[in-house]
């Protein structure tokens, strides 16, 4: 019973591992962009938060079609 909520717990975070992946490439390639000057600050803070959230709803749609197809 513990053991099965722990993985759960775990599953929570690392369930996932494209949607980390492309956050942190998203994350570097921007802070990469801030400090070459390429962008503002501001910028770079909406086009994360955007990225981040584009990025998001493609993984519960993507989780979504691997449910149904699974059943």
């Amino acid at each position: 019973m513990i053991r099965a909520t722990l993985a759960a717990i775990a599953g929570l975070f690392v369930d996932d591992g494209s949607l980390a992946l492309a956050i942190v490439i998203l994350i570097a390639a921007l802070a990469l962009a801030v400090r070459l000057g390429s962008l503002t600050p501001l910028a770079g803070s909406v086009v994360l938060l955007a990225g981040c959230v584009v990025l998001l709803v493609e993984s519960v749609f993507r989780a979504a079609r691997r449910k149904k197809a699974g059943g």
